[in-house]
């Protein structure tokens, strides 16, 4: 069986799908690996490290023959049009928020495996959970830009010149990215909040030695499999209302709410931002083309308000570090593909429910629940913060494990972003 890494094709994507040393790991499985000429070079991985690895650097073309495909994000027209009947694309297609992409599959006759739709709450998943691990990069990616924009310093300074105090820094989710942004944050010096609607994240927070901001209008809305429900509209102004007041009091907020398909949940509101000291700084890993969880907030863009509050909107993180998200993404990528393996060829199985949370085409169908089913389109991810749809998230939310949540995104992934 023939696989193949192919260039990725957004323009801001440097992650690659595979690094040399999970081409070790599949060339040991019996599978022979193709590596499309430079597509490792925006995360500097060179065609020669592919090739001492055992891989076969080839072109465009050759590379789109290979019986599996494996990818990062979406393909792109011209790589869509290479597809063939019988193939197999892997990547994070994210059809939640392009459904579209599914059908074009399907009509094509491609096997479409969506790592963002991975059933989390299996043990048996995590180490294909690529939400998580970019999530858990996102988040650290996360805390560091932000010390990075901050006017002041991060810890308590005490030198000749004086005394400086260290930043007071709020995180708003605490999923896989917001567990990662506090773990970052407390590193750096900062004296560090969290607010999350889940009571149950209290004790991950407090281990991470940050506080835990109990709020009186919401009370606990844990939704299934450790994941937020949805507010409704009445919780949710008394919500926002309430963490206005402590917005006020913090220099960075950094939040982590994304559902997948769907406007992220808004948790900074223009009165809160206002309600911000001058030379404050908030980084929105919601920003998306959707929207946002910053009102303002610009994915991709930094913004400066009338009253001085720097607003990051933090789209992609984790390709801000390719070589190490590319790493981890492999590991994910190459433990999904070798798990639905069966005598040196793929073997689609639907009734294993971890491939059937993931398979989304098949036999020029869709298959899968939440695209044939658009009404109950909300099996992935999560609305850390409570704000939004309850279980939705795509860079990240999250059933991630605690123990590897300070350890991409606190609430994850990224949200891959994403949380």
């Amino acid at each position: 069986m023939k696989v193949a890494v192919v260039k990725e094709a957004a323009p801001a994507e440097r992650r690659v799908a595979l690094v040399p040393e999970a081409v070790v790991k599949l060339r040991a499985a019996g599978l022979d690996v193709l590596v499309e000429t430079g597509a490792g070079d925006r995360a500097w991985l060179a065609d020669g490290a592919y090739a001492e690895a055992g891989a076969a650097i080839v072109s465009a073309a050759e590379a789109a023959s290979a019986d599996a495909i494996l990818m990062v994000g979406r393909p792109d027209e011209q790589a869509l049009s290479r597809l063939r009947p019988g193939q197999t694309l892997f990547g994070m297609l994210a059809p939640l928020t392009d459904p579209a992409l599914a059908n074009r599959l399907a009509a094509a006759g491609v096997t479409g495996i969506s790592l963002d739709l991975i059933p989390r709450t299996l043990p048996r998943a995590q180490p294909m959970d690529a939400l998580s691990s970019q999530a858990n990069i996102a988040g650290y990616k996360a805390a560091v830009l932000a010390a990075a924009t901050f006017g002041r310093f991060f810890p308590l300074l005490i030198t000749a010149a004086g005394t400086a105090r260290p930043a007071k820094v709020l995180i708003l989710g605490t999923g896989v990215a917001g567990l990662q942004a506090i773990g970052t944050a407390r590193r750096l010096g900062a004296v560090v909040s969290a607010y999350d609607v889940r009571p149950e994240t209290k004790t991950e927070v407090q281990s991470l030695g940050a506080t835990f901001l109990e709020l009186t209008a919401v009370g606990p809305a844990a939704g299934d499999g450790g994941y937020a429900r949805a507010l409704t509209e009445d919780e949710r102004r008394a919500q926002q209302d309430e963490l206005t007041a402590h917005i006020a009091r913090h220099d960075v907020v950094i939040t982590t709410a994304q559902v997948p398909g769907r406007r992220p949940p808004v948790l900074i509101t223009d009165d809160a931002l206002k309600s911000m000291a001058a030379g404050s700084v908030v980084v929105d890993m919601g920003s998306s083309d959707l929207g946002g969880n910053v009102v303002g907030s610009v994915p991709g863009e930094t913004v400066i308000t009338e009253n001085g509050i720097t607003l990051v909107g933090a789209a992609g993180l984790p390709s801000t570090m390719p070589t190490a998200a590319s790493a981890m993404y492999a590991r994910n990528i190459s433990a999904l593909l070798l798990y639905m393996m069966k005598d040196g060829a793929l073997a689609v199985d639907l009734s294993d429910e971890l491939q059937a949370g993931v398979v989304i085409t098949r036999d020029g169908q869709v298959v899968h629940p939440a695209l044939a089913e658009p009404a109950q389109a909300s099996p992935a991810g999560t609305d850390p913060a409570g704000t939004g749809a309850a279980q939705a998230e795509a860079a990240g939310a999250d059933t991630a494990q605690p123990a590897q949540a300070d350890s991409a995104g606190g609430t994850a992934r990224v949200d891959g972003a994403a949380d």
